[in-house]
């Protein structure tokens, strides 16, 4: 694959992680530290539903030039971000619920027109190398986001933070026409049903659903509680900033390069289960800081990075495997599907994380996230079989 190719890949993903990166790390952050309760903000976690259902609208986003997309929703959420900085937090009513769902369907969308994008562009075989490099680039937009951003309320404030963040996706957005168009076939332009249609000849495919289903429902269902559980360990701003993000972001670079190399080697099928297994006991290490808080800070800190670590080597195999089943002429609509697939079942157990902490404990709630993902280490025999064909 050509320097150039790469580039373009690393250029596209920092811009789709730059904005999820506000969503999961900046924003309950950012309502925490104002008082609005976990269970509140496990609920908010609920938005992601956006990216689990953006596979209704992705047969729209085969019609079309996928830069202007791209721009179009960064520009809307550019808009909502200023809107978010004229709202009081602490009046968590329609307003401040009508702009979050306004950001993370523009970002949802967004997530379509760079995946197809990147499928169109990578050539096949080259999955690997591509995906430490969107991996990578991807970590960056959230390190830009939730440690970079984290650094200026303590200074600025949370308003100017969040216009500053504005300002970020309409200089992205006008950046993003720099990237070369890509274009799928034009046998392509499928219905929902089209895109299907090569799948349902395969065999198989209810395993491999379900894998998707539940590979990264660990991951996922553990997120929404990790920022709060910072914030209510008396950890500062800065602090969350620079190593549950920025550092966090950096080890899962490290991970996302090592599951490349990996799966280039082995292979994607033979890599699923190695990492799938990592991930799930990174999950542990968390439970045993929270049920140990003599561990302290470089307790806190050690699982902070080995979660990052293991979610970056999960991620590399997971994406590839992704990126291998998916039909070039089909890539909107598959893609979409199968990356909400997976998203689904974490939103729905992110937006009671915060129920369960309040009633269990973190310790427990991180434990039981860890277990999560055991159903999907058994599907991977099925799995391998649509990787290696």
């Amino acid at each position: 694959m050509s320097r150039r190719t790469l580039a373009v890949v690393a250029a596209v993903y920092f811009v789709e992680g730059f904005p999820f990166g506000v969503f999961r790390d900046v924003w309950p952050v950012y309502f925490r530290t104002h008082g609005v309760s976990l269970e509140a903000i496990g609920w908010m976690s609920g938005l992601a539903l956006a990216w689990s259902l953006k596979f209704l609208w992705s047969p729209l986003l085969d019609l079309g030039d996928k830069r202007r997309w791209i721009g179009g929703c960064l520009v809307a959420m550019a808009l909502a971000l200023l809107a978010l900085a004229t709202l009081d937090p602490h009046a968590l009513g329609v307003p401040i619920w009508a702009v979050l769902a306004a950001f993370c369907l523009a970002s949802a969308t967004q997530d379509v027109a760079i995946d197809a994008y990147t499928i169109a562009l990578v050539p096949r075989g080259e999955e690997g190398p591509a995906n430490a490099a969107r991996i990578t680039a991807y970590r960056i937009g959230l390190i830009a986001a939730g440690g970079g951003l984290l650094l200026l309320p303590e200074r600025a404030g949370w308003r100017l933070t969040f216009a500053a963040a504005a300002v970020l996706c309409a200089a992205l957005a006008v950046g993003v026409r720099a990237c070369p168009r890509v274009d799928p076939p034009r046998a392509a332009r499928p219905s929902l049903r089209q895109a299907f249609a090569g799948w349902r000849l395969r065999g198989g495919a209810a395993g491999v659903l379900a894998f998707v289903l539940l590979y990264r429902l660990g991951d996922s269902s553990m997120a929404p509680m990790v920022k709060p559980f910072w914030v209510d360990r008396g950890m500062s701003l800065a602090e969350i900033g620079s190593v549950s993000t920025g550092l966090g972001a950096l080890a899962t670079v490290a991970g996302a390069w090592a599951g490349g190399a990996w799966v280039a080697r082995r292979g994607i099928g033979r890599s699923l289960l190695p990492v799938g297994v990592l991930a799930l006991a990174s999950n542990l290490g968390y439970a045993a800081v929270a049920q140990w808080p003599a561990s302290g800070r470089p307790g806190l800190y050690t699982a902070s990075l080995c979660e990052s670590f293991c979610a970056g080597l999960a991620a590399a195999a997971f994406m590839a495997f992704l990126m291998r089943i998916c039909e070039r002429e089909h890539a909107a609509v598959q893609y979409a599907c199968l990356s909400a697939l997976y998203a689904l079942p974490g939103t729905a157990a992110g937006m009671l994380s915060g129920h369960a902490v309040a009633a269990f404990g973190y310790a427990a709630t991180f434990a039981a996230t860890g277990l999560l993902a055991l159903p999907a280490l058994a599907l991977v025999p099925r799995a391998r079989r649509w990787a290696d064909a």
